[in-house]
């Protein structure tokens, strides 16, 4: 008997999966951020705004996982992807699970039945329940306090980077900082122009890399990495 319980649950669940998946592969991200970031914020953690026109997409999937009452807790996620399927195609008060407050700020949702197909609706719905999660939300917030607690210039070498050819004490694809910083020792003329402009050939050991030009970080920011790299 139980035996027979438990493979019947999972036909219900895999019948369930299958209801909710769409026919063809879609790149839902992508899918996501053309269908939906017009007007919902899909950062995470949220970037909230005094003039949005929709929640953050991560109050969205928190706020329906919640708020959904599947017959069995297996089926919650299952079940959210069918109202949001639902609900974007024929939005209504009813069906909203938005206080008040949160449906006089944003307004009832219009239909998107014209501007996305079902099939569709179903991909951005199980990517924003598989990626907007508590795991990967706990996740951000930590690497962006590791990355706040970063010097500002090494947040420079990180966005432009940096630190993909060099590390600050060892031969990656470039050289060193710490050998940079010995070659050129207290000008910081020669790296940032060297930095801007790119450089060949002024390293024995490049092997024939070349270091391309970032001409379009600002001054102010070179100076700061350039200073930087001295330092090291």
């Amino acid at each position: 008997m139980i035996k027979l319980i438990f493979g019947v649950s999972i036909v219900i669940l895999f019948t369930a999966c299958l209801e909710n998946k769409p026919t063809k592969n879609y790149d839902s991200k992508k899918l996501t951020e053309q269908k939906c970031s017009s007007c919902h914020n899909l950062n995470m953690p949220p970037i909230i705004s005094d003039n949005e026109l929709a929640p953050p997409m991560m109050a969205v999937a928190f706020h329906v996982k919640n708020f959904v009452k599947p017959s069995d807790e297996s089926q919650r996620i299952s079940k959210a992807i069918s109202f949001v399927v639902d609900y974007v195609q024929y939005p209504a008060l009813e069906k909203s699970f938005c206080d008040k407050d949160s449906l006089k700020r944003y307004g009832l949702m219009p239909s998107q039945k014209d501007n996305i197909t079902v099939e569709e609706t179903k991909a951005v719905a199980t990517y924003i329940f598989q990626h907007f999660t508590q795991e990967n939300l706990s996740i951000m917030q930590e690497e962006k306090e590791k990355y706040d607690a970063l010097s500002p210039a090494k947040k420079i070498a990180l966005k432009n980077g940096c630190l993909g050819c060099h590390k600050i004490d060892k031969k990656v694809v470039g050289p060193a900082f710490k050998d940079i910083a010995k070659k050129y020792k207290d000008s910081n003329t020669k790296i940032k122009d060297s930095i801007k402009n790119g450089s060949n050939g002024k390293w024995d050991n490049s092997n024939g890399a070349m270091m391309p030009s970032f001409k379009n970080i600002p001054d102010k920011e070179l100076e700061i990495l350039s200073r930087w790299i001295l330092n090291n």
